[in-house]
């Protein structure tokens, strides 16, 4: 199992569902400036950060198509894809040659690699897919979207070494085992909004009525036998209606914003009901300037994602964002992203979009948290 199997299956794992993005917006715009968008992403993209930006257009802008929207992110800190590959070989090496006449140095390697693993922080990863059509009106706008994610979390849960000798190390690895846990997600929705001015004040607000598909998975496997493409053997399913609400404060190029995702918050167990998966009220400020040569934004989460219940990995970001355009043709981006519960580490991130004659739209991104922690997306949109 190599790295580049791992993110196959990954990618893979998507496809085998409905319609898979990652947990934050697949947007390359936005994962370029640090996965910001509260108050700074335009109305094609409106529903993956704020609904009331549905309505927040240009005069030219009449209508708009993201098909499609890509990304993915590993973070696997210790390796563990790579040393569970080796382990599964020298494994083969072991059974192949028996018990009686395998080598000493074999059995030092297995020893070697289960100590390593024992140690491992969990390996996750998560990506996906998104689309969306809008149509700016001045009455109401909207923009029919779907969206998703799909998260993969394993631990290494390796026995204790009972000596050194063939059948101890044989008993150790048949004894060890890696912990499966994964959640999927999908989601389909239309966003309203419309601009009001109130009091000499330009505002929007927004809404988005949405329909939710979500999928626990969760697998204990030997080492010797775990292998990704298997995660989803233990399906438990649930669905529901839920809305997110937004809005956004102009300002000429300034702008402050509020969003709330999934008004009604969700749990769904997994089949052994020892873990949930909860997908909680989500609450984003955001203060951001919107010019013709430059766009920053400052997004703040004001409550936590608790997600996998029993495995410590509740996220809630601080994110900064920055854009030059180059009078529209093209764009360079940057941003930084601070998980306050110190789940993941600090990321950096990058990206670059083309957007000749202002119809066609490539945009790029990527993301980088140290070693063996990556991501990267990448949009297609057409605006008219």
């Amino acid at each position: 199992m190599k790295n580049d199997r791992f993110i196959t299956v990954v990618c893979c794992s998507l496809m085998m569902s409905p319609v898979y993005a990652a947990s934050w917006a697949p947007d390359a715009r936005g994962n370029a400036m640090g996965n910001t968008g509260v108050t700074t992403a335009d109305f094609l993209l409106a529903p993956f950060y704020n609904p009331a930006l549905t309505a927040v257009y240009r005069n030219e802008d009449d209508f708009g198509l993201l098909l499609p929207s890509v990304n993915l992110n590993v973070r696997d800190e210790d390796d563990t894809v790579s040393l569970t590959d080796d382990l599964q070989d020298t494994i083969s090496q072991f059974e192949a040659a028996g018990v009686g006449s395998v080598d000493s140095t074999t059995i030092a390697k297995l020893d070697h690699y289960l100590d390593e693993l024992s140690d491992n922080q969990s390996l996750g990863a998560s990506g996906g897919l998104g689309a969306a059509v809008a149509i700016p009106l001045q009455t109401v706008s909207l923009n029919i979207y779907t969206r998703g994610f799909v998260e993969l979390i394993a631990d290494p849960n390796i026995a204790a070494s009972t000596g050194s000798s063939a059948s101890a190390v044989q008993s150790r690895y048949q004894s060890s085992s890696v912990d499966l846990i994964a959640f999927g997600y999908t989601e389909f929705g239309v966003a309203l909004a419309r601009k009001y001015e109130i009091q000499q004040q330009l505002f929007s607000f927004g809404i988005t009525p949405k329909y939710q598909w979500m999928r626990t998975y969760k697998q204990v496997v030997s080492v010797k036998d775990f292998d990704l493409d298997d995660y989803d053997k233990s399906e438990v399913k649930d669905d529901a209606f839920n809305l997110d609400l937004g809005a956004v404060w102009l300002k000429d190029a300034y702008r402050v914003g509020v969003s709330i995702k999934d008004l009604f918050s969700q749990s769904v167990e997994t089949y052994d009901g020892l873990n949930s998966y909860k997908l909680d009220t989500q609450v984003t400020v955001s203060a951001g300037y919107v010019g013709e040569f430059l766009s920053a934004a400052v997004d703040v989460d004001m409550t936590k994602q608790e997600r996998f219940t029993g495995k410590n990995d509740d996220t809630q970001f601080i994110r900064f964002g920055i854009e030059g355009n180059a009078w529209g043709w093209g764009q360079l981006r940057a941003g930084y992203e601070i998980d306050m519960k110190n789940t993941l580490d600090d990321s950096v991130t990058v990206g670059i979009g083309l957007s000749p004659g202002d119809v066609v739209s490539i945009d790029i991104a990527g993301s980088y948290a140290g070693e063996n922690q990556f991501g990267g997306s990448a949009n297609l949109a057409f605006t008219f």
